[in-house]
């Protein structure tokens, strides 16, 4: 079998949906547990020591370059602290976009697709963001429960008044 032809049988078992590019899923899964380790202040490290791997697994797992198993999904879902569904909340890709191969149709077809062009794009997760994390950790370190929520509605009316400026 030549190259050209190899390159274009998929490999149902790898990562990857097209060529070298992670799934979706896998990345997806990866910013779950990137965020929610950065939540809580647990390092790569950390993480990888709790979990008996490496710190470059942890790196590759959560760039989506490697596929997590059900069984260290689990495993990080223990650590993190957070249920298994907690790492697919919000994740949502047509069939076609992780590799689902749609219908019954022995050609070469696209599956079908309810995306339309009316569809919202995708917004980086707030939660990803290193200035929500510390805003969320300041937040918490205020020890006095009624400063904190005086606080929030402070934020709030603060929010408020800037959109109504606009």
């Amino acid at each position: 079998m030549n190259q050209q032809m190899a390159d274009k049988i998929k490999n149902p078992r790898r990562s990857s949906v097209e060529g070298d590019t992670p799934n979706p899923v896998d990345v997806y899964v990866g910013q779950k547990v990137r965020s929610r380790r950065n939540l809580i202040g647990i390092t790569q490290e950390s993480l990888a020591e709790a979990a008996g791997i490496t710190f470059q697994q942890v790196q590759k797992y959560e760039k989506g370059r490697n596929r997590l198993s059900a069984s260290r999904l689990y495993q990080f879902s223990r650590v993190l602290e957070v249920p298994v569904s907690y790492f697919f909340e919000g994740f949502s890709a047509s069939d076609f976009q992780v590799g689902i191969q749609g219908g019954f149709a022995e050609n070469e077809q696209e599956a079908y697709s309810a995306d339309t062009p009316d569809d919202k794009p995708d917004y980086k997760n707030i939660l990803d963001c290193k200035e929500t994390i510390d805003l969320i950790r300041s937040y918490y370190a205020i020890e006095d429960e009624k400063l904190r929520k005086d606080f929030l509605k402070m934020l709030k009316q603060m929010s408020k008044n800037f959109k109504a400026s606009d």
